[in-house]
């Protein structure tokens, strides 16, 4: 199986702040039926109210980001699917319920297995 990356970033929402709710508990239903599939791995947004920090080999941490990533936000699940296709069809259920287009990545092979 194969591990995909269904991302979204915070500013492809478009909806009001009247039907944050109903986006909301949309988007936990397909989650708890990833979870029932036995597909889901994690999902999760980033909290935009904790700022990023970068942490050395050597320990150190330095406030702020690589400025390539600096715009990492939004909403992320990881599904584990046998094929692409059933990949994109988690992607398009929360598509839907999100209300916004999901961009679809494939992790590449684990060396350990």
């Amino acid at each position: 199986m194969t591990k995909y990356l269904i991302s979204f970033p915070s500013g492809a929402m478009d909806v009001s702040p009247e039907e944050l709710p109903a986006v909301g508990e949309a988007a936990h239903a397909v989650v708890r039926e990833a979870e029932a599939a036995g597909v889901l791995v994690f999902a999760g947004g980033i909290d935009e109210g904790v700022p990023p920090v970068l942490v050395h080999g050597d320990g150190t941490v330095a406030e702020g980001t690589y400025p390539e990533t600096a715009r990492i936000e939004g909403g992320y699940t990881v599904v584990d699917v046998p094929t692409r296709e059933e990949a994109l069809v988690w992607a398009g259920k929360i598509a839907a319920a999100c209300r916004c287009a999901q961009e679809l990545r494939a992790f590449g092979a684990d060396a350990e297995g």
